[in-house]
């Protein structure tokens, strides 16, 4: 069984109203939402080739569930895989929670590190408003300190910030994330304003690679949901 597990990850110094520790939010929230699952049968390439072998994700059906695998092997191409956000929920969505497991970690791969930065998984959650894209890209790390903010990019078109939720640990361990989206995209790109408006989330992408560093890399995802 996946271990619950509340936020650790340190994102800055501004924490909002206290309950956050960087982007998660607090399980034990006395505040009850609805949760549209996100099935992993709907997420396809949406960087790097898009059909045949070169693919190398796979729904994997268990007794618990279907779960979508990542294998990369040195030498392919990096895919990302994505899902859009249904229309009705872009402007609802207040959690996104998911579960993930490392199966093997790029060797040394540093996201903080220019040319070492894959990461045993990841997960993206993009924001649109016009034309300009925000990205908030968690990261399970070979290395990277926990709680680092790394690989930032400020352009017209995009705002990303990449953050490790995870760094190291027994490859297979299975982890539950929480990430309350509201304040993390306040705290990642409207500088704490709580007044701020978050744009539509409209969509949610994963990886898992080595091209950098030459390595294999995999991971599972399971367990996706939207809270609203």
């Amino acid at each position: 069984m996946c271990a619950t597990r509340v936020a650790r990850v340190l994102v800055g110094a501004a924490l909002v109203l206290g309950i956050l520790f960087g982007d998660r939010a607090v399980a034990d929230s006395p505040e009850e939402l609805n949760a549209a699952a996100l099935d992993v049968h709907a997420f396809r390439p949406v960087e790097g080739p898009s059909s045949g072998p070169e693919v190398y994700y796979q729904v994997v059906e268990t007794a618990d569930g279907p779960l979508l695998r990542g294998s990369y092997r040195p030498g392919m191409q990096s895919v990302t895989m994505g899902a859009p956000v249904p229309d009705h929920l872009k402007q609802r969505v207040r959690r996104v929670s998911w579960s993930w497991s490392a199966r093997a970690f790029p060797n040394q791969g540093d996201e903080c590190r220019e040319g070492r930065g894959d990461s045993a998984a990841s997960v993206s959650l993009a924001f649109k408003r016009g034309m300009k894209w925000y990205v908030l890209k968690y990261v399970w790390s070979s290395v990277s300190p926990l709680g680092a903010v790394c690989d930032r990019k400020r352009t017209l078109v995009l705002a990303r910030d990449a953050i490790v939720l995870e760094s190291g640990g027994e490859p297979g361990t299975a982890r539950r994330e929480v990430i309350d989206v509201r304040r993390a995209f306040i705290d990642h790109f409207a500088g704490g304003d709580p007044d701020a408006e978050v744009p539509d989330l409209v969509g949610i992408g994963l990886m898992t690679d080595g091209d950098q560093t030459g390595s294999e890399s995999g991971a599972d995802w399971t367990g996706f949901e939207l809270q609203y």
